[in-house]
């Protein structure tokens, strides 16, 4: 098989650039705990990759909950804040890895489910909002993942045809809109979502410093 025309990138944030899947988790634990209720084995899993609307949502349902989506979003923003600053760490590989595709001079985005606020104070807190040429967040789609709608949005602001952006992802929902959205897609499982199915990427990554994404560099 030929090797792929690389000629942007998109990364996804949560979980594939930093590890805050590991914070959400915490932070719905904590919250459903305060409800006399442990998370449901597929609670988290569920929940992965989807804005913050339909994240909740899929908490209520699952979890039985009687609180409104405004309820549970401000309760977990607090809980959030609180584990962010003792846990949050950029993911192994993510700095090289942002060196390659410099030297490369190829445009980075990134395109993730959170809010813009979210994104700018991870981004500026590890001084990396610069190095991004554009930044796509749940305020910029009308739909989210798995819709291709972001990643769509993406390569056209990279001005490049989807098959052209390798895309970055972590989860089975992130992985299924950069496929449909027809971009060269590379899962990069952690911990939490190494069960996700991920037989629409292209290929399947150890962390971000695995050849199997350098290579494409090349």
């Amino acid at each position: 098989m030929s090797k792929p025309e690389i000629r942007a990138v998109a990364f996804d944030l949560d979980g594939l650039m930093f590890n805050t899947e590991e914070v959400f988790n915490r932070t719905g634990t904590e919250v459903l705990r305060r409800r006399g209720k442990v998370p449901h084995p597929e609670l988290f899993l569920s929940m992965m990759g989807r804005r913050a609307d339909e994240a909740f949502q899929v908490m209520i349902d699952m979890m039985e909950l009687t609180d409104s989506i405004p309820e549970l979003k401000l309760e977990s923003e607090e809980v959030f804040g609180v584990f962010l600053d003792e846990m949050v760490a950029p993911m192994p590989g993510l700095l090289d890895l942002l060196d390659r595709i410099e030297q490369r001079n190829l445009p980075k985005a990134v395109a993730t489910s959170s809010h813009r606020d979210f994104l700018e104070k991870l981004l500026n807190r590890f001084e990396l909002m610069d190095r991004f040429h554009h930044t796509l967040t749940a305020e910029d789609v009308s739909l989210g993942k798995p819709h291709p709608e972001i990643y769509l949005t993406a390569a056209e602001r990279l001005n490049v045809r989807p098959e052209q952006m390798l895309v970055l992802e972590d989860s089975e929902n992130g992985t299924l809109a950069a496929a449909a959205a027809g971009a060269h897609v590379i899962s990069v499982p952690h911990e939490i979502s190494r069960h996700h199915d991920f037989s629409k990427a292209k290929g399947i990554a150890t962390s971000l410093a695995d050849p199997v994404i350098h290579d494409l560099l090349i």
